[in-house]
Formats: structure tokens, C-alpha cells, sequence
């Protein structure tokens, strides 16, 4: 069938050559390793923490964030593995496009884009709320049409966004130096949260480290589990069977290393460092998450744990309140380079949809000063800042978590059907134990998404049934792979 027409290894390196839609390598092994910290270490390390050791894991939640990692190890190999065979914009899509077909690769693109637009916006609203609380602790109180709980227009969440989409627009170089910045800014704050934590650890907080296990209150209707729903399984707070239920939370904590693969195309030496880069940030990541969980934990008893800001109330705990302030700065440059990098991976997706012709190839132009998608870039800071603005998201960020997930089950998959279509491709990392690994990574991801509320299913099937209408309305008919002889295969 046409749809499941695919485009070869080939042909997506040949594309990145045209000199009309060639970005530019400047990226290094250490570049890429700083966007994925800068994208998955946001609020997380500083909210997530403390929450799921009180309501889900208990001290235990340090084991949680190992079982994620590892998850998320899994599906990482795949992805080393393709952005190694396949230096091309795009991740998860262009990894689709080589092995699955056109249809596949175009949903596997809508879903991205429904994952990281609806992700930055979630973050940039978070980021506006840290901004307005820092500055109300100097005295300056922003008004509650412009910063409240729910303002007219979401001021500085629109600010950001357009300061981030100039950087991005400006070049991929300054955007790396920009990140690298707030990153080691929001590190340094994290290290001294895990060392000044250190000299408040009181043994007996970690006993029992895994508490008895607790039946949680069943929910019903659109908000309970799939997983619930089908099988009757209720989740269980505390015990080993709720360490494995907070790894489903804290899972979503990791997402962002993914976007790594989308920056392949603007690296000096893809084959070598994407990976590197992929599977540095998120061993790094892990072990600060890890540490972070087993400092608050053992300063403040899981059961009094605050959930709105565990580490700030721990330091008050012991009474250290100054500290706090310092952390607010370091979850604010967290926040930033999280919407940096997740802007930067969906213009990098949308381009390489639109150098493809499934959208118009128009906004696949690149910049001939800057040696960046400018047009497609503004677009998306746009769109961004409209969402950010104006909508209130609350649930819906739960879409970006399925939305991820999903696209970590193709990639698993692509691993496997490209192994055996194309095995004399050369691929400068190979996933180990290929095809046990990808099928672990895809269960895994499996369980996480069946641990989501129906509503969030439902919402995610009719953002795809939209996408199918917009593929068969356009992109199919623009395809470049449907005109060989104009298109340039």
C-alpha cells in the first residue's frame, strides 16, 4: 500500500544536503548531553520528589527512580541506535519514516507534535508561576490579570516563550551556550541541595524504607486507570507493588532525553556523540534524581513531606528557610532550558515533516544567515505563545506523557523491523540483545501508558483521528516520496 511507502537511510541523508534546507553542524557530544540535563531536569528533581514518597513509595522512591531510569535505559539504546544509523532532524518520525512507511511516520510526527507544543506550553505556564513567586519574595507583585492563578493573558509565560524563540531563531550555537548557562546554573543549585541535605539526614527517617502496603481509593469513571478499567487492578500506595506504581509516575520526570536524537542533524560527528549524548544525560539525570530523593527523605519523615515544594519546606524543617530561595532560582533556570529544548525539538520535528512535503515545504526553508528553520521556528514560538496565554491546561499535560510513550513504543519497534530489512547498514552503536531489549522497552512503555486515566486515552485517540483527516486532506497527496521525478528521489 502507498501510505506504508518508506523512505530509505539513503535518501533522508541525501535530503539533509540541499542546500536550501541544510542546518548546520556545530553541535558537540558535551552540547547535546547539556540539552537532554537541560530538558529533563525541570520540576521534577524539585516538586516530584517529595510528592511520590509521601503518597505512593515512601523512602523507597529513590528505588522508583532507578526502575524509570532503567525503562527509560531501554528505550534509550533504540533511540542510540537509530540516530547513530539515521543523523537526520526528526527522532522518532524520520526513524519511522525509514522503517515503518509514510502513515506510520506521519502519525508517529502528530503525536510528537501534540507531545512537545502542548509541553512547552505546560512548562512556560510553570515557569511564569515560579517567576511571579520570586519576585512577590522581593516585593514586586505582578497583577493577577497578567500572573495570577488565572489571568486574562499569562504575561511572562508569553515572554519567555518569545525570548526563547529569538534565541532559538538566532542559531543553534547560542542556543546550546544559552542552555549550557542555565544548566549549570540549575546543577550547582541541585548539588548544594544534595550536599547541604546531607548534614540534616536523620537515620531513623528512612525506617521502614519500604512501607506496608496500602490499598489507594478507587477511582471511577474517565479518570480511573485503563489499566483499572480492563483488568480491575487498583493501585497500591507503599510496599515493593507501589515502588513499581511511583516509577510509573516518576517515569514522566525523565521524559526529554528523546529530543537529543532530534538535534542529529546539526552535529559535528552524529554517529558518535548523539548517543553519547542520549545515554550520558540520562545516567546523569538518575543519579541526581536518586540522590536528591534519598536527601529529603532523610531529613524530613516521607509522611510530613510537603507536595507542593518538598525540598524548600525540608530546609525549613531544619531551619534553613534561606535555602529555599536559592532553590526557586534553580527550578526557574531549570524551567527555561526545559522550554528552550522542547521548543527546539518540535521545530526540528515539523521540520523534517515539511523538507518531506506532509507539510508545507515552504517552512522547511532555512535561514541564510542564521542556518536555522527562522520561518517554521517563529511559527511554533507563535503557537506556543498562544497556548501559554490563553488556555488553561490542567489535566491535558497528561497528554504529553502518552504522547511520549507512544512514540517510545515505535521507536522499539523500528529497532527491530530495521535490523532485519537493512542489516548491512552501517550503525556505529547497536542496542544490545536486539530483539529482547526493544520488546522489554515496548511492555514497559505499555504498562506506563495503561496506567493512564481513560480521559487522557480518549483525548489522545481524537488528536490522532484529526491528524489521520489533515494526512489524507494533505500530506499524502504532497508526499515527496509519491513524486519521484519533482520530489527528487
Amino acid at each position: 500500500m502507498e501510505i506504508f511507502r518508506t523512505k530509505t537511510v539513503e535518501q533522508s541523508i541525501r535530503d539533509t544536503e540541499d542546500p536550501e534546507h541544510q542546518l548546520r553542524k556545530r553541535l558537540t557530544a558535551t552540547d547535546l548531553t547539556v540539552f537532554g540535563i537541560g530538558v529533563i531536569v525541570g520540576t521534577g528533581i524539585f516538586v516530584l520528589t517529595g510528592q511520590v514518597a509521601k503518597e505512593t513509595a515512601g523512602p523507597a522512591v529513590a528505588l522508583s527512580f532507578v526502575v524509570a531510569g532503567i525503562v527509560c535505559g531501554l528505550a534509550a539504546l533504540c533511540y542510540a541506535e537509530f540516530a547513530s544509523t539515521i543523523p537526520v532532524a526528526g527522532s522518532a518520525y524520520t526513524f519511522a519514516f525509514a522503517t515503518l512507511g509514510e502513515f506510520p511516520a506521519w502519525v508517529i510526527g502528530w503525536d510528537l507534535i501534540l507531545e512537545l507544543a502542548l509541553a512547552a506550553a505546560v512548562v512556560s505556564v510553570g515557569w511564569a508561576g515560579y517567576f511571579a513567586s520570586m519576585l512577590s519574595s522581593f516585593g514586586i507583585n505582578l497583577p493577577a490579570s497578567i500572573a495570577g492563578e488565572d489571568p486574562v493573558v499569562n504575561v511572562p509565560a508569553v515572554l519567555i516563550v518569545a525570548i526563547l524563540t529569538a534565541i532559538l531563531v538566532a542559531g543553534i550555537k547560542l542556543s546550546s551556550r544559552v542552555n549550557l548557562i542555565l544548566v549549570i546554573t540549575k546543577i550547582a543549585v541541585v548539588l548544594l541541595v544534595i550536599v547541604a541535605g546531607l548534614f540534616f539526614i536523620q537515620a531513623a527517617n528512612y525506617t521502614p524504607f519500604i512501607p506496608e502496603p496500602k490499598a489507594t481509593e478507587e477511582v471511577g469513571g474517565l479518570n480511573a486507570p485503563l489499566i483499572q478499567v480492563l483488568f480491575g487492578v487498583t493501585p497500591v500506595a507503599f510496599g515493593v507493588i507501589g515502588v513499581f506504581s511511583a516509577a510509573a509516575i516518576v517515569f514522566f520526570a525523565f521524559i526529554g532525553f528523546d529530543i537529543v536524537a532530534t538535534a542529529a542533524e546539526e552535529t559535528i560527528h552524529p554517529q558518535r556523540d548523539v548517543p553519547r549524548g542520549i545515554l550520558g544525560s540520562l545516567a546523569i539525570c538518575t543519579f541526581l534524581y536518586v540522590a536528591v530523593s534519598l536527601v529529603v527523605v532523610g531529613m524530613q519523615r516521607y509522611d510530613q513531606l510537603s507536595t507542593s515544594a518538598p525540598l524548600s519546606d525540608a530546609f525549613r524543617s531544619v531551619g534553613h528557610a534561606w535555602l529555599g530561595a536559592i532553590i526557586s532560582v534553580g527550578a526557574i533556570a531549570g524551567l527555561t532550558t526545559v522550554v528552550l529544548v522542547l521548543l527546539l525539538g518540535q521545530t526540528r520535528v515539523l521540520f523534517a515533516m515539511s523538507r518531506d512535503g506532509l507539510m508545507p515545504r515552504s517552512l522547511a526553508k532555512v535561514h541564510p544567515r542564521f542556518g536555522t528553520p527562522a520561518r517554521l521556528t517563529v511559527v511554533i514560538g507563535v503557537v506556543t505563545m498562544a497556548l501559554a496565554g490563553f488556555v488553561s491546561f490542567g489535566e491535558l499535560a497528561e497528554l504529553v506523557n502518552i504522547g511520549t510513550l507512544f512514540a517510545f513504543v515505535v521507536v522499539s519497534i523500528g529497532v527491530i523491523v530495521l535490523r532485519r530489512t537493512r542489516p548491512d547498514l552501517p550503525r556505529a552503536f547497536r542496542a544490545p540483545f536486539v530483539p529482547v531489549l526493544p520488546i522489554l522497552s515496548v511492555l514497559a512503555c505499555l504498562y506506563l501508558m495503561l496506567n493512564l486515566p481513560v480521559e487522557t486515552w480518549l483525548r489522545f485517540l481524537i488528536w490522532m483521528a484529526i491528524g489521520v483527516l489533515i494526512y489524507f486532506g494533505y500530506g499524502y497527496r504532497h508526499s515527496r516520496t509519491a513524486q519521484p521525478v519533482k520530489g527528487g528521489l
